[in-house]
């Protein structure tokens, strides 16, 4: 992008920049994100068409807009089931403030919660990005499973702890479909479904599907837990709160009786049996 000749002199003035940004530039009395007033954002594009162009840097073009909304809507919660909202009921249970009890949750996802998601788009994106066109994508799902199940490794975004058939990747399956946000990534994600169906009896869970879809949308699969995050807040948001008004502070979340201590009993520190000598 160039720079204006006001620009530069602002920067000539102020001497070398220390910190720069092509999102959002601020100044008093107006802010500008992505070369759109705010003003004219605010009551002129939905949350979604804002985190796109936020995360993309343009406005998102035909239905993306409404597949991402449908992406986001997907994300947002799975009961109490998650480490994710455990953890962040448990502080919540502590007498956290909110914040802080949202800060747990998100701090739990990790490469076994919420950790798919990025794999997944990062294996679609590396795989696609190796075919020299479309007519190509078959084979290399045949490749990308067979690697995976010779190596003893889960294909990630497929396969679900408690759905033999997630509802929600259906759905956005067919959405996708509808908006006419198919494309080669989403491709490969049915074509290594169909594989490992056949296979494993295991299908394509929420993960594989958003993967597909939000790298057609042209998202980097480093962005992915991020977007997942935006859509799971609501949810941790929802469940702080049902704990802060619904639960009794410092509450049991199981009782002592099911605890099992496999520890070693009864040392005599006495004896000094385990008590290795101070080096010299």
């Amino acid at each position: 992008m160039a720079i204006g000749k006001d620009s530069l002199e602002n920067v000539f003035r102020m001497g070398s920049p220390k910190w720069r940004t092509s999102i959002t530039r601020v100044e008093p009395n107006r802010i500008v994100t992505r070369g759109y007033s705010q003003e004219d954002l605010i009551g002129g594009v939905s949350f979604s068409e804002m985190v796109y162009l936020l995360i993309r840097g343009e406005l998102p073009p035909g239905n993306v807009a409404r597949m991402l909304e449908a992406v986001l809507v997907s994300f947002c919660d799975h009961g109490v089931t998650p480490p994710s909202t455990q953890a962040a009921r448990m502080i919540a249970s502590a007498g956290s403030p909110v914040h802080a009890c949202i800060a747990g949750g998100l701090l739990a996802f990790g490469k076994n919660h919420a950790g798919a998601i990025e794999r997944s788009m990062k294996l679609f994106q590396e795989t696609v990005s190796g075919c020299e066109s479309e007519d190509e994508i078959p084979e290399a799902a045949v490749r990308l499973v067979d690697d995976h199940l010779r190596r003893n490794r889960k294909v990630p975004g497929f396969g679900h702890r408690y759905h033999n058939a997630d509802p929600r990747a259906v759905r956005l399956l067919d959405l996708a479909e509808e908006y006419d946000c198919v494309g080669p990534h989403t491709r490969l994600a049915v074509e290594v479904q169909n594989i490992l169906l056949e296979r494993k009896g295991v299908r394509m869970n929420v993960d594989g599907a958003n993967a597909g879809i939000l790298s057609d949308m042209g998202f980097d699969w480093r962005t992915g837990a991020g977007v997942f995050m935006i859509g799971r807040l609501p949810g941790l948001i929802s469940h702080v709160y049902e704990e802060k008004v619904r639960e009794p502070a410092f509450r049991k979340f199981f009782d002592i009786e099911e605890i099992h201590y496999d520890g070693e009993e009864e040392k005599n520190l006495s004896t000094g049996a385990d008590l290795e000598p101070m080096p010299e």
